[in-house]
């Protein structure tokens, strides 16, 4: 074949290819690629993220109690209540509110919660019900500050925390919260307990129904207890002075024995 039919032929070729597409020449000579140097092993798939471990249920009742146990005074336990991280109501509220009075009192009065101006006091029964509080304490010669010790009163709540809208602590949060209490009452170690209210009811005693409960002496932790109206209760509802003014002499009897 002379050189000018390859010409030709080639060129054919050429051009056919160039019609199917191919824009660029590769190499000069045909690729062998069997003779190729195997290509790299591609790197290992990553393996995909396995599911988080979970952790441990907490028991925030249990950690109250170790906390609690772990207090040896009342400045002590104040601290471990105010790092104390599991009961939800202590994120709406400014102030963990722990106590006011004379430690050493006589008479231990056990409320339900801070309202709005105790949490932003930081102590417990400074807003109206606490001054109702101050004027039927003063009437038997009671108080928070009294300068006699035997007539001084110690004062504390179930919840150092105010609820959001000054709701009832359900029964949860007053669990995680009784060791706590318990404690506090170890502690003060007062003569005579008063509780003031439905819910240091059902946490000290285990029941409800203060209208029922109130002016009936009973015990908490080896102490004489009171039941009695809560101050704020008062002030809506004033016919009920009559039976807290009662319960207020049987304390005062009860002091002088």
């Amino acid at each position: 074949m002379d050189s000018q039919n390859t010409y030709w032929q080639d060129r054919a070729a050429l051009e056919w290819q160039v019609e199917l597409g191919v824009t660029d020449a590769i190499l000069d000579a045909p690729l062998d690629r069997y003779d190729l140097e195997p290509a790299p092993a591609k790197p290992a798939a990553v393996a995909e993220p396995t599911a988080p471990v979970p952790r441990p249920e907490v028991d925030p009742v249990a950690v109250a109690h170790a906390a609690a146990a772990a207090a040896s005074d009342l400045p002590a336990l104040a601290a471990a209540m105010a790092a104390y991280e599991h009961c939800e109501i202590k994120r709406g509220a400014r102030n963990a509110v722990f106590a006011d009075g004379h430690p050493d009192a006589r008479v231990m009065i056990v409320g339900e919660a801070p309202g709005r101006e105790e949490d932003r006091a930081g102590k417990p029964f400074v807003g109206q019900a606490g001054q109702m509080l101050d004027r039927m304490l003063a009437a038997i010669d009671l108080g928070r500050a009294h300068v006699n010790r035997t007539r001084a009163v110690y004062i504390t709540n179930v919840m150092p925390w105010r609820p959001p809208s000054n709701r009832t602590p359900d029964a949860d949060e007053i669990a995680m919260m009784l060791p706590f209490l318990h404690r506090h009452i170890q502690l003060a170690d007062p003569q005579i307990i008063v509780l003031m209210g439905n819910t240091p009811c059902q946490a000290l005693l285990g029941q409800k129904g203060i209208t029922t409960l109130r002016g009936n002496w009973t015990e908490v932790l080896g102490k004489p207890c009171l039941p009695m109206f809560h101050p704020a209760y008062l002030l809506r509802n004033t016919a009920a002075k009559r039976e807290a003014w009662a319960d207020l002499l049987s304390l005062n009897a009860r002091l002088k024995t």
